[in-house]
């Protein structure tokens, strides 16, 4: 059993989100999920999917 800590994720933005403190959300993929969390509160709860389930929500979003 190993002890070590995980990685750090490494969180990002789009490149369409501004500078400007609005709502964004960041993300953070690893081979096998994809987290989500709020940019103004990074130390709060987070989402996390399966790839082929936040490539679903990405899907139906652009269809909007």
């Amino acid at each position: 059993m190993s002890t070590a800590e995980p990685a750090p994720l490494a969180w990002f933005k789009s490149s369409y989100s501004g500078n400007e403190g609005g709502a964004c959300l960041e993300v953070a993929v690893t081979p096998d999920r994809v987290h989500i969390r709020d940019s103004k509160a990074p130390t709060r709860a987070q989402l996390t999917f399966r790839p082929s389930e936040w490539a679903a929500f990405v899907r139906h979003a652009s269809e909007c």
